[in-house]
């Protein structure tokens, strides 16, 4: 099992580096894993990281990326509902990079 270290507390990860046990997950650990992925968190990256938690917590799964779309598209606005305006904020896949920062378990479908 791999580990994280923030603010030295270790934190296990699987092999990808996904959080083992989301409530392990704070600010500073989504600051760190956010690093790790080189994304430079805004108030934007945020509102995509809190509401993916949120819906986590509500349907306890996390989202693939066009139901995340159509999910934030709703409660955002339609503006941000859009693939191309996650994609700017993660880049690489707005699905596993989002969760992976949110510390939630890599969703189903993606590879």
């Amino acid at each position: 099992m791999a580990s994280i270290e923030v603010n030295g507390k270790s934190y296990e990860t699987d092999e990808e580096g996904y959080l083992i046990n989301l409530a392990d997950w704070t600010e500073e650990v989504g600051n760190y894993l956010a690093q790790t992925e080189s994304v430079v968190m805004t108030e934007a990256h945020w509102e995509v990281i809190n509401f993916l938690r949120d819906y986590y917590n509500e349907f306890q799964i996390a989202p693939a990326v066009r139901v995340l779309t159509k999910a934030i598209g709703k409660k955002l606005g339609p503006d941000k509902g859009t693939s191309q305006y996650l994609y700017e904020l993660f880049p690489y896949g707005p699905a596993k990079q989002a969760c992976k920062i949110a510390g939630l378990a890599k969703p189903t479908g993606c590879v």
